[in-house]
């Protein structure tokens, strides 16, 4: 018996097909990838192959673009539905309040799964497992919401829940799939590629491991403690294929294959309908150019980022400051080299949140910097609370990765000097996490956005110049 596992995660939103950022010898090229319309004639033709086949969602998948974030998730839905999905996992998708979600998943025809997320009165807020049957094999389904929701997120995501790692329920419901017959456990999980890594050298008895949230490209699956694991990058640029061969109900050998969603893949002519009546209302901000750049923006590393540069000096510029934070997101497609679009800037940040300005002192500025510095590279898997490395513009951080907790910066400079521990810096910084609530004083909220600030940037500075100069640099 012959059974496909097909799996996309992190698609942010992107409904069709967009710029996205590869590498060859030459380092850094732009292609145009991903597309529902696509990854929907790739998953029609392998099914076409083989009826036994099952589709999951890793999650970020309601949020992360202006069709998305101005529908409130709604946008997507009728597209999922067309994909015949058979379960999702979730992050950002509780971005609109758990209320709310609860609310999309009565359209969804296919559960959202979360054995870690629980309500006040310690319930579970979502189907913590699935048992589906393919050819006679039964394949339980454990899914697990990202660990740090409840933690570092905007405090509305989490509102009433709680998020626990998952490794306590996991072991458990692999026993509970187990007596009901499973033949194979599947764990679909949005906690991240380190902490799924560490959760599965913790647990037996998974078979396949779908991960996301790290947006990890993995062409050839790692293989722990028995548990066959793949993560397919992010913006809907990739479809993982699993192929499995089983005897005796038994998985005797696995294929894999990470198809690249490009235009030499098969297209879904229904759900490019579905697409283009979602985009509908959005055809102006995508014809509407806003400047230009003399390079590729993206935020694809870890530590330093060209969009974030544009997103960080149109709010510095905005509020007469010198120093600017932002969280240090991974979604976003990049913007290629050439004529930026009003559409481009709702990528940045597709929330378009408020600018807001802080006086924070230089020890203050170094204590959050270290934070955030360990919630990324914490040698717990658990202790890594997601995203990259806090974005900056104005300051300087020479830095040595290997040090342990609040030792990793060496020197913290502010126009060419060390800053000074007591003195007082008044920054500007968008989200939460830009600047935690428990950081600095005289917080205030400006009545601008971040669209409209770095709009009117760019309108004085139509061609925009990234600096190229790191914020973070290792030594």
């Amino acid at each position: 018996m012959k059974l496909n596992i097909l799996f996309i995660n992190d698609v942010h939103g992107y409904l069709e097909a967009h710029p996205e950022l590869f590498y060859d010898e030459t380092g850094e090229v732009v292609e145009t990838a991903g597309g529902y319309a696509h990854i929907a004639g790739i998953v029609d033709a392998i099914r076409k192959d083989n009826p036994n086949t099952l589709l999951f969602d890793g999650g970020d998948t309601l949020h992360g673009t202006k069709p998305l974030v101005a529908s409130k998730g709604e946008a997507v839905v009728p597209i999922l539905n067309a994909l015949k999905i058979n379960a999702l996992v979730g992050h950002w998708d509780f971005a609109f309040s758990p209320n709310h979600l609860k609310h999309l998943e009565k359209y969804l025809e296919f559960p959202i799964l979360g054995c870690n997320v629980y309500n006040k009165e310690g319930m579970h807020f979502l189907k913590p497992s699935l048992m589906l049957e393919q050819g006679g094999i039964k394949i339980g389904v454990i899914g697990i919401c990202a660990m740090i929701v409840d933690k570092v997120m905007p405090e509305k995501m989490s509102e009433g829940l709680k998020f626990t790692t998952g490794k306590e329920e996991v072991q458990m419901y692999i026993k509970e799939l187990k007596a009901e017959g499973a033949d194979i456990i599947v764990l679909l999980s949005h906690n991240g590629f380190p902490q799924d890594f560490q959760l599965l050298k913790e647990i037996n008895g998974v078979d396949i491991c779908l991960s996301a949230h790290t947006h990890n490209r993995i062409y050839k699956p790692i293989e722990v403690n028995g548990a066959q694991m793949i993560q397919c990058g992010c913006h809907g640029a990739f479809v993982g294929n699993l192929k499995l061969e089983l005897e005796n109900k038994q998985i005797k050998h696995i294929n894999y294959e990470l198809i690249k969603v490009d235009a030499s893949t098969p297209k879904n002519e229904k759900v490019l309908q579905l697409v283009n009546e979602a985009l509908k209302p959005f055809k102006d901000i995508k014809e509407h150019i806003v400047g230009s750049s003399n390079q590729t923006l993206h935020r694809y590393t870890t530590l330093n980022s060209t969009m974030d540069e544009l997103l960080l000096e149109a709010i510095a510029h905005s509020t007469n400051t010198n120093i600017a934070f932002s969280n240090g997101w991974r979604y976003g497609a990049p913007i290629p080299k050439g004529p930026i679009t009003e559409n481009d800037l709702y990528n940045i940040t597709p929330m378009n949140p408020p600018i807001s300005t802080v006086e924070l002192t230089g020890s203050e500025i170094r204590d959050m910097l270290e934070e955030n510095l360990e919630r990324t590279f914490c040698s717990d898997p658990f202790g890594q609370m997601g995203g990259y490395v806090k974005r900056c513009v104005g300051i300087q951080v020479n830095m040595r990765i290997e040090n342990p907790t609040g030792h990793r910066i060496q020197e913290l400079f502010f126009k060419g000097k060390h800053i000074d521990p007591k003195s007082t810096y008044l920054v500007s910084f968008v989200t939460m996490q830009g600047v935690p609530k428990k950081y600095g004083k005289n917080r205030k909220e400006h009545d601008k956005k971040a669209i409209e600030a770095m709009k009117e940037y760019l309108q004085e500075r139509p061609d925009f110049k990234p600096s190229n100069s790191a914020v973070f640099r290792l030594v």
